[in-house]
């Protein structure tokens, strides 16, 4: 049963230590460079004079990409020999999803190397931020395994979240259909959907909609159904699928939410209440303890503890998208 099931069955959808960048200060500046145009081209060929001789210390399995050539990889600077957008693991972490310089969606190893393009850009179409659907074959069910990369593709001004299979080479994207688990409750919106994330073993999804505000959940494991769950953006799913991370404005700034699935009327709650800053672009360590995200001064982490998550811990001055390697 889904987590979205579950919860439904309960009558309730409602919604380390700090480490230091051991960057020159050189080296610091041009990590700081916008990742497009002309400047940064310019900024990134100004880290790949340097970055080779330094690393971060950050933890572990953590990266980060800031859109340039470059990836921190295991505290390491990475040159993957193309500009990297929105850059994902597979489960395993053998293996790298992203969207390059040219808008198209690749496969690469940890290193950057054996590059594939899974899927070309046919123009005039923004795609980003892939996420893994990698699943188990259910015998019982005849459900066959699954091994395919989700994306948000902006065509003809709608954004529309998409699938093509991860071993594909020049493939040909689908669209996902989205249909919902509560027949009175209307249709779901089938476009301005946006920031796909995939957790569980049974390829649970779940995803933003930039015009109504909500976050919602898509169970691809028998019905292909799903719904609202609350207010927010840029959500991503436990490795268990049990919870949700969020993004959510208070006062001003940015924080974090955390929905359990399973909860009752207490089940959103604020991870970083004292935010004094913008706390943005989350993601959880596949053990389901730490949660690392964007700031504007660097990345963050915030660690579960036996009373819900600490305060967050700024790991690193460099800021990116994060993400974890397996």
């Amino acid at each position: 049963m889904s987590a979205r099931n579950r919860r439904s069955t309960a009558a309730v959808i409602t919604a380390g230590v700090a480490a230091l960048l051991a960057l020159s200060g050189a080296a610091a500046t041009a990590m700081a460079a916008p990742s497009s145009g002309r400047d940064a081209r310019g900024s990134a060929a100004l880290v790949a004079a340097s970055a080779s001789a330094h690393t971060l210390t950050v933890p572990r399995g953590l990266t980060i990409s800031d859109g340039t050539r470059h990836v921190w990889v295991n505290g390491k600077s990475i040159d993957f020999g193309t500009v990297v957008r929105d850059l994902a693991w597979n489960p395993r972490g053998t293996k790298a999803a992203f969207i390059d310089g040219h808008g198209n969606l690749e496969v690469s190893d940890p290193d950057g190397s054996h590059r594939v393009t899974v899927a070309a850009n046919p123009g005039g179409q923004t795609w980003s931020h892939p996420t893994w659907q990698v699943t188990a074959a259910d015998r019982t069910n005849g459900i066959p395994a699954k091994n395919n990369i989700i994306f948000s593709a902006k065509v003809h001004g709608s954004t529309v979240l998409e699938r093509v299979k991860a071993t594909a080479t020049h493939g040909t994207p689908a669209r996902i259909s989205l249909n919902n688990d509560d027949p009175e409750a209307g249709a779901l919106p089938q476009t301005d959907n946006t920031w796909p994330n995939v957790g569980g073993t049974y390829g649970t999804s779940v995803y933003e909609n930039t015009r109504t505000g909500e976050v919602y959940i898509r169970d691809d494991y028998l019905r292909q159904q799903g719904g609202a769950l609350t207010r927010g953006s840029e959500p991503a799913l436990a490795p268990d699928a049990e919870e949700v991370v969020f993004v959510r404005s208070v006062g001003g700034h940015d924080h974090l939410f955390v929905d359990d699935l399973n909860a009752g009327s207490n089940a959103v709650k604020d991870i970083t209440p004292h935010a004094t800053t913008d706390f943005t672009e989350p993601t959880w360590s596949p053990d389901g303890r730490t949660i690392a995200f964007r700031a504007p001064t660097g990345t963050y982490t915030v660690t579960r503890t036996a009373h819900g998550f600490g305060k967050p811990v700024k790991v690193t001055q460099h800021t990116g998208l994060p993400a974890y390697r397996g």
